[in-house]
């Protein structure tokens, strides 16, 4: 399935983080804490307010955007205010 942003909105691929520590203790999903990266995948049709290009690491507000699956994997539609950084 094809999603495209409309607006000032950025479809951005979540991160998954790791289920095991360095030590190798292993985390339940309950207690890990919400990822706040992601790959941008696509961007909407306002070129002046979008900053970020599809590829980008970003980081991304805690609690933004609206969660989609697509393909059976989690992204999220962000508008471009809630992405905070770019991540090189």
């Amino acid at each position: 399935m094809k999603v495209k942003p409309l607006s000032d909105r950025v479809l951005i691929k979540t991160e998954v983080m790791e289920e095991k520590t360095a030590g190798g203790l292993f985390i339940p999903q309950t207690a890990q804490e919400k990822t706040q990266t992601g790959v941008v995948i696509e961007i909407g049709d306002d070129k002046e307010m979008i900053k970020v290009k599809p590829g980008q690491k970003v980081m991304y507000d805690k609690y933004a955007g609206t969660a989609v699956t697509i393909d059976g994997e989690d992204h999220l539609l962000l508008h471009m205010s809630d992405v905070l950084a770019i991540i090189d």
